[in-house]
């Protein structure tokens, strides 16, 4: 179910169990980092998840060995979809609960991938950081505010602030992990989770779900203006020409603070 892609032009993995579709990002070779390419096939298969009458739920992973890795950073921001936003699923408005299953890295957009869903399950290789800082960026996927709507404030800022990585263990302490399974069972627990949710009355799940995002509406767009805020305050700063130089040189940067 989750194996890893051969066909350089299929990078998204799709299959149905029920009534719930899995959807497998499988750009392994570069940590499923997100181009154009990968977030077009990402909102394909999105699409057919939210058009499809027949499924219920949605299962978004990656390989076996890493979720994702989140930009990548030559795409300059090419990776914006007409209905799921950045990567085809970052500001996507849903109906169907969709489960982030995680096995290996989820490092910035990664992370801001599995916050964007609706729960998460992660086997014990999962690890989630936000990096952003240590390239001279701010996280612009979602992860200033959905981050500290769910983690307590000061891990959030832990993680937004020093780049650390945290294990799901961790996060599932603080409710943000639904699940922690062992290495390889990230799909199925998800799918598991899926299938329960899948049990019950779709129209009244779908009710529910709508419910408690419409009341995170408004705080999200507040949030996507503190976001480009943020992000527009570095712009033309010789710290970010330094973050992102150093990034593909593979060297320690040298800030100057501005």
């Amino acid at each position: 179910m989750n194996q890893v892609n051969t066909d350089p032009d299929q990078l998204v993995g799709i299959s149905r169990q029920g009534r719930v579709l899995i959807v497998s990002m499988q750009r392994e070779a570069k940590r499923n980092a997100v181009d154009r390419a990968l977030a077009d096939q990402i909102e394909h298969a999105l699409n057919t998840l939210e058009d499809d009458d027949e499924l219920w739920a949605g299962v978004i992973t990656g390989t076996a060995s890493v979720f994702s890795a989140g930009s990548d950073l030559s795409s300059r921001g090419d990776y914006v979809t007409e209905r799921g936003g950045e990567y085809g699923v970052i500001r996507r408005e849903r109906t169907k609960p969709l489960i982030a299953a995680v096995e290996g890295v989820a490092f910035g957009g990664g992370f801001e991938i599995a916050l964007a869903c609706d729960l998460i399950v992660a086997s014990t290789t999962a690890r989630f950081a936000l990096p952003e800082v240590s390239r001279g960026l701010t996280p612009t996927c979602g992860a200033l505010f959905r981050g500290p709507n769910v983690l307590p404030r000061n891990l959030a800022l832990e993680m937004i602030l020093t780049g650390a990585e945290v294990g799901p263990e961790r996060l599932h302490d603080t409710g943000v992990v639904n699940v922690v399974c062992s290495p390889g069972h990230a799909v199925a627990s998800a799918v598991e989770l899926a299938e329960r949710i899948c049990a019950n009355a779709p129209l009244a799940v779908r009710a529910c779900l709508g419910a408690v995002r419409s009341r995170e509406t408004p705080r999200e767009a507040a949030g996507w203006d503190a976001t480009e805020l943020a992000s527009r305050s570095l712009r033309g700063t010789q710290d970010l020409d330094e973050g992102l130089r150093s990034f593909f040189e593979k060297r320690t940067p040298q800030w100057r603070a501005r």
